[in-house]
């Protein structure tokens, strides 16, 4: 069998010791289908940022203009990554699709150009999509928690950087209304960050990302649990799974133009994203005022930008297939 990541620009990141950064200088690189009632868009305001409405409370994550710009700086840093591969899970002649916590839905939108027979629907607790898409896509409010009552089963099922999203993924993994010999693919990321020299080791940008996980856990919904998609996917009846790990570096400290690149739009992507991804966490689960996240903010953006700091994110990706035949786990 064809490697199916082959073609993806998964790297091994070594330190760049010249200190020549002159091309990667920050610069200038900065039709639902529903009638949404009006409460969908009371949106919760917190500390300067809003929030969803739909379910309030259960994504910890704003959904404000701020954060909709960093989503589709975030989806480009994705296609850097992956060299323009929307997934990895070998699909053909897919007809239903699902892109479970669509965001903006700019992923959604990218498949349903690259297949216009397939019908895509873009799930979110948000209303924030675009009203002008590709026919064949269309957006509903939805909680991937509640009951899956979808009446045609899909042939793909996709999710990206869901995690801190859901109390059980397993409970998500068997509720997922897949086709027999349909795929689901998760796209993920680890905390907390990483180095392969203990560069990372005792700095604020490591405590960050200890924090946001000890918060997570609080809330009842974990982040940092990639490591265990794999036994839970073949617990719940999946078959074929294949997993492979990429990695982002926290700024341009790697070699090679490829790796600073990335490096690039990484920094922009968390130091863009900081503030949003630490807010509601530390505040509503550790009791933090937002002046102390605000200082803490600083200090991790310092970290984030010093090249002596060899960081870097995991980002797993993870496909498993549904048996032809039903299973238990399935029903």
């Amino acid at each position: 069998m064809a490697n199916p990541f082959a073609g993806a620009a998964h790297q091994v990141l070594e330190v760049d010791e010249s200190g020549n950064d002159s091309a990667f200088e920050d610069d200038d690189a900065e039709s639902t289908t529903t009638s949404l009632a009006e409460s969908i868009y009371n949106y919760r305001v917190e500390h300067g940022r809003t929030y969803h409405a739909y379910n309030d409370g259960k994504y910890i994550f704003p959904n404000d203009d701020r954060e909709r710009d960093r989503l589709d700086l975030q989806h480009h840093l994705f296609n850097l990554c992956f060299r323009d591969k929307l997934f990895f899970a070998p699909i053909e002649n897919p007809r239903h699709t699902l892109d479970v916590g669509t965001g903006t839905g700019i992923w959604a939108m990218d498949f349903a150009d690259e297949y216009p027979d397939c019908q895509v629907v873009g799930t979110d607790l948000s209303p924030i999509q675009p009203p002008f898409v590709p026919p064949n896509l269309s957006f509903v409010i939805d909680d991937a928690e509640d009951p899956w009552l979808w009446q045609q089963k899909f042939d793909f099922i996709h999710f990206r950087l869901m995690g801190g999203s859901f109390r059980d993924w397993r409970t998500i993994m068997q509720s997922a209304c897949l086709a027999p010999g349909g795929y689901i693919e998760i796209q993920d990321y680890e905390l907390p960050v990483k180095s392969l020299d203990g560069s990372v080791t005792g700095t604020d940008l490591e405590r960050w990302g200890e924090l946001l996980i000890e918060a997570a856990k609080v809330a009842g919904r974990p982040i940092g649990c990639c490591d265990l998609f794999k036994e839970w996917l073949e617990n719940v009846g999946f078959i074929d799974i294949q997993q492979q790990v990429f990695v982002w570096p926290t700024n341009t400290w790697p070699r090679g133009d490829d790796e600073k690149m990335l490096g690039k739009w990484n920094l922009m992507n968390v130091t863009d994203g900081l503030e949003g991804f630490s807010l509601a966490l530390l505040t509503r689960f550790l009791g933090w005022e937002k002046t102390e996240v605000d200082v803490f903010c600083a200090k991790v953006r310092s970290d984030l930008r010093d090249r002596s700091i060899h960081g870097y994110f995991d980002i797993p990706v993870i496909y498993g297939r549904k048996p032809l035949q039903p299973s238990n786990p399935f029903g």
